[in-house]
C-alpha cells in the first residue's frame, strides 16, 4: 500500500499472525518481492514504531478504586513488544502515551 509518496521510503505492510504463531516481523518482511514494494528493501537499515499505552489511576469514579489498581498492575505485566515481534532494539522507536482509567 502506498502511503505519501511513491518514492519516499515509506512502506506499509499489513501481515497477519494466528494466535500460537509467533510474530517474526524482519523475517516476514524477507519474504516480499521488490515489485510488491517502492524496490528492493535494505532491513538491515530498517527502522520500526512501536507504540506503548500506560495506564494511569483517574479520579473519575468510572470503576471501583480496587478494579483500576487491579487493571493497571495487569498492564505493567505485558511482555516487551519489540521482542516479541522480533524487532532490532537499536532500530525500533518506542512511542508512548498516558490514559486515565
Amino acid at each position: 500500500m502506498e502511503l505519501g509518496f511513491a518514492d519516499d521510503g515509506i512502506v506499509h505492510v499489513a501481515a497477519r499472525f494466528g494466535y500460537m504463531e509467533t510474530p517474526d516481523v524482519p523475517g516476514t518482511l524477507t519474504l516480499l518481492e521488490p515489485d510488491q514494494t517502492e524496490g528492493e528493501l535494505s532491513l538491515d537499515q530498517a527502522s520500526y514504531f512501536l507504540s506503548k499505552i500506560e495506564l494511569q489511576r483517574g479520579k473519575a469514579p468510572r470503576m471501583p478504586v480496587w478494579r483500576k489498581r487491579l487493571f493497571i498492575a495487569t498492564s505493567y505485566i505485558t511482555g516487551d513488544a519489540a521482542e516479541y515481534f522480533g524487532l532490532p532494539r537499536d532500530r525500533t522507536v518506542i512511542m508512548g502515551s498516558h490514559i486515565e482509567v
